[in-house]
């Protein structure tokens, strides 16, 4: 367990002063008396995610700042408005990362769309997901209460564990107001393999190096192509490099950073885009359409106009589920239908923390 320690900045090293918790708190009470549902807003990269919520903009992009940051205990807290580059830029500089590599999706992301959108980037297999990587947070809720859960130590919460609760929560429960996180090490080295071959080998692959102690930290299989990138100290980077073999790509990191950030060719299509999450070792799932299989195989994307129930069918009989990420109209189901009881379960959660109803309704589920 890391110890706490107090972090002692200037202004010099962290972003202005931009605490605009009572301003939230006061538009968050006035809303409640209206009964006027609020459109929570930071950077706007993720805005094209789930379904269209309607109500009032609240923008809160700037309530903003990083508050703590000791490199030395692998943590950095900071608020929700707080520009998710500015956040790597001082972690960088200090040669240290945010493990799940999470995407931007435009320049203005922000810490708090980031948690509330629940997205990790290729590392997420190998390092874990945004949500493991929650410390601590302070949320205001549809009820205009200000609440803190968990903190910044690496064992602190006993009970539930409600800070992990916001992560792709879409905003339903509340405002991220602040965050903290625990942050790991820059690998030393790097490497990016490619090898050519079918899908059912890529799978076949990427499950077998996985199951080895060899520092992965990434597998893509796109358009007959393997991708593996080896991250970690050198002498382990080079060892996994002679014995996986294959080809060394030079521009590895280009490469990883565009299919992060969808701007691979790939994902320029104009057809409905599916993210479709799978167990590692399902076979090719009998989909039309064109697929890249992320994630050593368990996040597929597929472009495909075939129809909603038949794609959501084939993920749920594979033991996973499919998400309409892009090419909604913002009226239709976006996210795996849930069952009755996990429907209950959101519901009463959604009751709890906004039972007027008011924070992005709509947005993850019409009921909600």
């Amino acid at each position: 367990m890391f110890e706490h320690r107090e972090r002692r900045v200037t202004t010099n090293e962290m972003s202005a002063p931009g605490d605009l918790t009572e301003e939230l708190q006061d538009t968050v009470r006035g809303a409640i008396s209206a009964g006027e549902p609020q459109v929570i807003r930071g950077g706007g990269t993720k805005s094209f995610l789930g379904r269209r919520s309607n109500g009032k903009e609240l923008d809160v992009d700037g309530h903003r700042g990083i508050l703590n940051y000791e490199p030395t205990e692998l943590v950095i807290s900071a608020r929700g408005g707080t520009p998710l580059k500015e956040v790597e830029t001082s972690l960088h500089e200090h040669g240290q990362m945010l493990a799940f590599e999470p995407p931007h999706f435009g320049p203005n992301a922000t810490l708090g769309g980031t948690l509330a959108a629940g997205l990790s980037g290729p590392r997420r297999p190998y390092a874990g997901a945004v949500r493991d990587f929650v410390l601590g947070a302070r949320v205001l809720n549809g009820r205009a209460e200000v609440l803190r859960f968990g903190g910044e130590v690496m064992k602190n919460v006993a009970g539930y564990d409600l800070s992990r609760l916001m992560v792709g929560a879409f905003g339903t429960l509340g405002i991220v107001l602040e965050a903290s996180l625990k942050v790991l090490p820059q690998p030393t080295e790097e490497c990016t393999l490619s090898k050519q071959c079918t899908a059912e080998h890529a799978l076949e692959q990427m499950n077998q190096w996985a199951a080895k102690p060899v520092p992965l930290s990434a597998a893509c299989f796109d358009g007959g192509v393997l991708y593996l990138r080896l991250s970690g100290g050198s002498a382990a980077v080079h060892a996994a490099r002679t014995e996986i073999g294959g080809d060394v790509m030079s521009d590895g990191p280009h490469y990883w950073e565009t299919l992060r950030e969808h701007e691979h060719p790939f994902f320029q299509d104009s057809k409905p885009l599916w993210r479709v999450a799978v167990p590692s070792q399902t076979p090719p799932l009998p989909l039309s359409g064109e697929w890249l299989l992320d994630w050593g195989g368990t996040q597929r994307w597929l472009l495909s106009e075939q129809d909603a129930d038949t794609i959501r069918r084939v993920a749920s009989q594979a033991g996973g589920h499919a998400t309409l990420f892009r090419g909604s109209k913002g009226t239709e189901e976006v996210f795996q239908p849930l069952s009755a009881g996990l429907l209950r379960l959101h519901r009463n959660l959604k009751s709890a923390f906004d039972p007027h109803g008011i924070m992005n309704p709509g947005r993850m589920y019409q009921e909600l």
